[in-house]
């Protein structure tokens, strides 16, 4: 059986996979293949008689033809890959690719164009400009609620500096009158007092010292968080002997607990001792207040050639180790503490200050050891370099 021979120029040209037409320099359709009528539901006597190239175009293509490839194929004869609309028949658009040149022929030029259907081109196309469009528009709202995040951040961090400056300004005016209360108490004292009115006054006087060290813890507070940071006036002091004289009394204040003290070496050493002494006096009342009532609370002094070491430690509760790391944090208090305790300052304050004097605090915590605080302090001038 003998194999068919090779189609028809003719059939290849109606039957290409892309579509041709050839149109006179007016843009009148003189040669259109049967793929080009398949895509646009013509029949060929229709596409002959009527529309020109440019009528087969969407108007933003008959735009473009206008404005782009008109001019550019009288000055270079010839246009590639160019994206267009064809409009159906029944008015819907196909998106294609033209290539179009000019020929002659018989002297004569004509327009020679083939198309190529990109319809999934065009969805890819459509999509990625979508996409696109959704991208922007999500850069935007990020950028929007990044400059509202930060125009609230703004206004908190002025409201937190507000009530901050606030905090200072009302400790510090308050102690005025507290200092009035403290005269009175110190007056009514010495005068001839009965048992119940001395109870009275005592317990007056309690409070006013309370609320002088709440204030304190307040004014510390607001000066390190403002970040000027804790005033400090280092000098060469004893300190084990301005600790002993502290915790002598410290004893006095808790007469109903064992408060003992221990020295190591030689107490010289540069520090602001005020501060210091404020430090170890808020862990001594907060081991007091947390350690077990039979046992003593033992503050331990050592000094070496460029530290110098003190630990307070008590028996008691043990410290569960995942409330360690935020024992220092302001408004931290333990979860057994009560409200007379204080305000969760004090260990805040205690890190401060040895902060300030480059020094290191750290905790141990276990039923068998106890609970100890261990502050190590440089014994050079804060700020200085060995």
């Amino acid at each position: 059986m003998n194999s068919p021979g090779p189609p028809a120029v003719e059939q290849l040209f109606e039957h290409a996979p892309c579509a041709h037409l050839v149109a006179d320099m007016g843009g009148r359709l003189v040669l259109v293949n049967a793929t080009l009528c398949d895509w646009l539901g013509y029949d060929k006597t229709e596409l002959l008689a009527g529309p020109t190239f440019a009528d087969l175009l969407s108007m933003g293509g008959r735009i473009f033809h206008q404005t782009h490839i008109a001019p550019l194929l009288r000055m270079q004869g010839s246009v590639a890959e160019v994206k267009l609309d064809f409009r159906r028949k029944d008015g819907k658009l196909l998106p294609v690719i033209v290539n179009a040149t000019e020929r002659p022929w018989n002297g004569v030029p004509f327009l020679h164009v083939a198309a190529f259907v990109v319809e999934d081109r065009h969805r890819y196309e459509q999509e990625l400009l979508r996409q696109r469009q959704r991208a922007e528009e999500l850069a935007a709202e990020n950028a929007r609620g990044q400059r509202e995040l930060a125009a609230e951040r703004g206004r908190a961090e002025e409201r937190a500096a507000f009530a901050e400056k606030l905090v200072g300004v009302v400790s510090h005016d308050i102690r005025n009158p507290l200092s009035v209360i403290r005269m009175s108490t110190v007056l009514l004292e010495r005068s001839g007092l009965s048992d119940s009115q001395r109870v009275t006054v005592d317990r007056v006087a309690r409070a006013v010292t309370r609320v002088n060290h709440l204030l304190g813890d307040l004014l510390d507070f607001t000066q390190a968080k403002l970040g000027r940071g804790l005033e400090l006036v280092p000098a060469t002091v004893d300190l084990h002997q301005s600790l002993s004289d502290s915790i002598a009394d410290q004893q006095v204040a808790f007469l109903d607990r064992e408060i003992r003290f221990e020295r190591h070496g030689s107490g010289f050493c540069v520090a602001d001792v005020n501060r210091v002494l404020q430090a170890v006096g808020n862990l001594v009342a907060n081991a007091v207040a947390h350690g077990a009532p039979d046992r003593p609370v033992t503050v331990t002094t050592a000094s070496r050639a460029d530290t110098f070491t003190i630990s307070v430690h008590n028996f008691g509760a043990v410290i569960p180790a995942d409330q360690i790391p935020n024992l220092f944090q302001p408004m931290v208090r333990g979860p057994e503490a009560h409200a007379e305790e204080g305000i969760g300052l004090g260990l805040f304050i205690v890190r401060e200050i040895v902060e300030r004097h480059q020094g290191t605090i750290h905790v141990d915590s276990s039923t068998e050891r106890g609970t100890t605080f261990t502050i190590v302090l440089p014994c050079t001038p804060p700020g200085s370099s060995s």
